[in-house]
């Protein structure tokens, strides 16, 4: 039986809508004084609008007894189909609400701790959402976006295996870079093997303790100096203090306006992805939902 709100001439769609909303509680609560007590209203008052939906239809939704309701093969199909219509209207006031206004409150972001990460970007956010307050917290760890209360995070690397809703963001590569001044006293390496010629600046994560590996193979990396700092490695390596490897998206003007080379073909590496991960719970934010909307618009220009 093909069933569509409303049937019958002269009704009304939210009012058929309403009375759907009771139908429901009445088949889950098997009673009419028991849809009343969840509704807030009376027993009779509950009979009234059953009977109005199954005018409304043109079936019998429910036999009576005087011991219990049972669900005639119509009912059956309208509380499978209505529960779909309920989640769909709900899902569609929320969105209308949202469109009805600005984005604004505390959003915050966990963000993996490389220099210039997303700054552009995020900057961008902000001026095309002023109302939004973005806190920002930089740490290696993957927090717990729920139990610690972050709306979303970036993290490098892969997904959340599920968990988490996730979109693809453009990468990064790692360079190793240093100074003309540097290479000028120094020499510049042309193979791997002659790093182990060189003072090398390398990071070490505050998480594991262990230091980053170069993307290298098989190459004799000596230790000139050991930090946990991007910017700390940046202004070393700046000073002519060394060669670094460092995240693209850290030093794009120094590469661009010269006062750092790329060496050893690394700027052709392989590049490592970038993840914007949120929880799955269906209430997001207006905030949230405009943050995400802004990550695809950015996402799909870069990619493509």
């Amino acid at each position: 039986m093909a069933l569509h709100f409303p049937l019958r001439k002269g009704g009304n769609v939210l009012a058929s809508i309403s009375d759907l909303a009771v139908f429901i509680a009445v088949a889950e609560q098997g009673s009419f004084v028991g849809a009343g007590r969840v509704l807030g209203v009376s027993a009779s008052a509950v009979g009234k609008r059953v009977g109005r939906l199954e005018t409304a239809l043109g079936a019998r939704l429910l036999q009576r007894s005087t011991r219990a309701l049972a669900l005639t093969a119509e009912g059956a199909t309208v509380l499978s189909r209505g529960r779909r219509m309920l989640e769909e209207a709900a899902a569609m006031r929320a969105e209308l609400e949202r469109a009805g206004r600005l984005p604004d409150g505390l959003l915050r972001l966990s963000l993996p701790p490389i220099g210039g990460v997303m700054m552009a970007e995020l900057a961008a956010f902000q001026q095309r959402y002023p109302e939004v307050s973005l806190e920002l917290d930089y740490s290696e760890r993957n927090v717990d976006l729920i139990e610690e209360g972050f709306d979303a995070a970036i993290r490098v690397g892969t997904g959340d295996g599920g968990k988490l809703r996730s979109l693809a963001l453009p990468g990064f590569r790692r360079l190793i870079v240093a100074a003309p001044d540097y290479l000028a006293r120094h020499g510049q390496p042309d193979i791997p093997a002659q790093l182990a010629g060189h003072r090398l600046i390398h990071y070490r994560s505050p998480n594991s303790g262990k230091l980053e590996a170069w993307p290298l193979a098989d190459a004799v990396l000596p230790r000139a100096l050991v930090c946990n700092s991007v910017h700390a490695r940046l202004e070393f390596v700046l000073q002519g203090q060394g060669i670094a490897c460092l995240p693209d998206i850290s030093i794009r003007r120094e590469l661009e306006d010269g006062s750092l080379r790329p060496l050893l073909n690394s700027e052709n590496g392989e590049e490592i992805r970038l993840w914007l991960l949120w929880p799955s719970s269906r209430g997001m934010s207006a905030r949230l939902e405009a943050f995400v909307g802004c990550m695809r618009e950015w996402a799909a220009a870069c990619c493509g």
